[in-house]
């Protein structure tokens, strides 16, 4: 009789196909067989869930590690650790803010030397697309990048600048000659103004949703004139939604995601002096989150992920103008997005098609993204109905500085499954390639 190496039973395992009671068993690193959850099912561990639920591992394509250069702010144990205790079992790193920015070669392989050995989930790496760069784009897209980030408005550091309307032009049309991917952050310079004063309400006002909405049409036209593949990151206004919908239509292959910040938060609970809340772009109303949540259903937004984007605590100074803008928040995505999905009416099968299923699909991981046969047996056991209470201190974020402080949330991971291993504190994540 076929003996596997461990089974996981649930009356609530979490499905492409939907919420079932199934037993998931995995021989080796993979899912091997899905069955009945009562089926005979001979392994060396059988565990029963019973009405706990079992979901796959998320996938976050969005996630800020800042190693090397800036791994005081955060760094590839801490971040990988914080991403197995929140249920993400792959995350992909952006290329910046670590020194240097991964937008050559050398640089790949610099933040491959330092997180090598690490990792406590399996990793990716997205490239850079910066002024003066369009000859790395291709030999990093072979070293096995998923995609490439730029920015059309600063970014906030000065060695990863932003690119023109003919640079994007460019870089978009070498893409599209290999295949690639290209992620952008998208807010018009033009349309914003510096901050006039300490307060959240001049912080909004100087970041508008209509300059995200204007750099998403750049954006969209750019595409469709070049033929590349184009998504758009941390959408915040709901101003976006028809651009991206009619461009889809039309046949522009652009896709967007969203963050559990901007459907969970809104400015109006924002504190004064609570930079813990400043992001680029910005946490807007109350009306716009309900609208951001209206798109995700229809499928206009697609992901879910962190834009986990930590700093010391020594930057998140009391004045909006002057504070480092970014949500750290990797550990906390599953419990905000559960909560406030379950107080909407969505079902945890929702959430993992837009936290793990749909993100594997964005950046084309291979394995990744599902409870089905052949794919890594990266599982999670979640107790949906468990609130806490969330204290920062004890996360595994380096830096224990989120707006998510005190309050309480929905949903406790129990136990995170890499592979078929648990993550129990010996680093034994991979380094992820993409699609050559």
């Amino acid at each position: 009789m076929t003996r596997f190496d461990l089974v996981v039973r649930s009356r609530r395992t979490i499905t492409p196909e939907g919420e079932r009671p199934a037993a998931v068993a995995v021989r080796g690193e993979k899912i091997a067989a899905l069955d009945d959850y009562a089926a005979p099912l001979p392994a060396a561990e059988d565990i029963d869930l019973r009405d706990l639920a079992l979901l796959p591992g998320l996938v976050d394509t969005h996630v800020h590690v800042n190693e090397p250069g800036r791994t005081h702010w955060e760094g590839f144990d801490s971040a990988t650790r914080a991403a197995a205790a929140g249920g993400v079992t792959t995350i992909v790193d952006m290329p910046l803010n670590s020194l240097p920015p991964t937008v050559n070669v050398p640089a790949l392989d610099a933040k491959r030397r330092a997180a090598r050995g690490q990792c406590h989930v399996d990793v990716g790496f997205w490239g850079g697309a910066v002024p003066g760069n369009l000859k790395d784009l291709a030999p990093l897209h072979e070293r096995g990048v998923f995609g490439f980030k730029c920015f059309l408005s600063p970014s906030g550091v000065e060695e990863f600048p932003p690119l023109t309307t003919s640079e994007l032009r460019e870089a978009l049309t070498e893409i599209a000659g290999f295949g690639g991917l290209m992620v952008v952050h998208a807010e018009d310079p033009a349309l914003l103004a510096e901050p006039g004063g300490p307060t959240y309400g001049e912080f909004l006002a100087s970041r508008p949703g209509a300059s995200e909405r204007s750099a998403v049409e750049r954006v969209v036209r750019l595409a469709g004139e070049t033929g590349a593949r184009v998504h758009i990151l941390h959408v915040s206004s709901a101003d976006c939604l028809d651009v991206l919908e009619t461009a889809r239509a039309g046949g522009v292959a652009v896709t967007a995601e969203t963050c559990p910040h901007y459907l969970t938060l809104a400015a109006e609970q924002v504190p004064e002096g609570a930079t813990v809340y400043k992001c680029c772009p910005p946490i807007r109303s109350e009306s716009n989150r309900d609208l951001l949540w209206d798109g995700l259903a229809r499928g206009v937004l697609s992901c879910v992920v962190s834009d986990h984007s930590p700093s010391t605590a020594e930057l998140k100074v009391p004045d909006f103008a002057a504070a480092w803008g970014g949500i750290a928040s990797l550990q906390l995505g599953l419990p905000a997005m559960w909560t406030e999905a379950g107080r909407r009416g969505y079902g945890l099968s929702d959430v993992v098609r837009w936290m793990s299923e749909n993100p594997a699909a964005l950046a084309n991981i291979s394995g990744k993204g599902g409870i089905k046969v052949g794919n890594d047996a990266d599982l999670v056991a979640f107790d949906p109905d468990a609130a806490h209470l969330v204290d920062a201190a004890l996360l595994h974020h380096k830096n224990p500085v989120t707006p998510y402080h005190g309050r309480t949330l929905k949903g406790v991971v129990l136990t995170t499954w890499l592979r078929g291993r648990p993550v129990d504190g010996e680093p034994h994540g991979r380094f992820l390639l993409g699609a050559q």
